[in-house]
């Protein structure tokens, strides 16, 4: 169940913290994520499974969600004699730092709305009842 946001506020927040809060990352998800960042080539999905100790297939779901979320890419590598297989590679920090800031802006934005929101209901509800004496 997820925390409120004065409990999160209150923790202290680490950097891999910001995977799971802002992107909902898994700790294999960080896991794989860090394999790929500490690898001087980009892996493939047998690759990532092998220095995670798990199965291609877990592993495979893993990189799908690090794919969708912008931290990894994917690169197509195509054979000679025809056929390809793919490697992954991640993302330049930067950009998924700017990726993540920019999210932050668009979820700011958007509370401050439902606020604004809140704040104009419960001010015409407040406005519709009589003051008592």
């Amino acid at each position: 169940m997820p925390e409120s946001l004065s409990e999160q506020l209150q923790q202290d927040m680490q950097c891999e913290g910001l995977l799971e809060c802002i992107h909902g990352l898994k700790q294999l998800d960080k896991e794989c994520f860090r394999a790929m960042v500490q690898s001087d080539e980009p892996l493939t999905i047998d690759e990532v499974a092998e220095r995670v100790d798990r199965e291609r297939s877990t592993a495979y779901r893993s990189i799908q969600r690090l794919l969708q979320s912008g931290f990894i890419q994917k690169e197509q590598i195509n054979y000679d004699q025809g056929g390809y297989y793919h490697v992954y590679y991640p993302t330049d920090p930067n950009q998924i730092a700017n990726d993540m800031q920019r999210m932050l802006n668009d979820w700011y934005a958007k509370m401050g709305q439902l606020i604004q929101e809140f704040e104009d209901k419960y001010n015409e509800t407040s406005a519709d009842v009589p003051a008592q004496s």
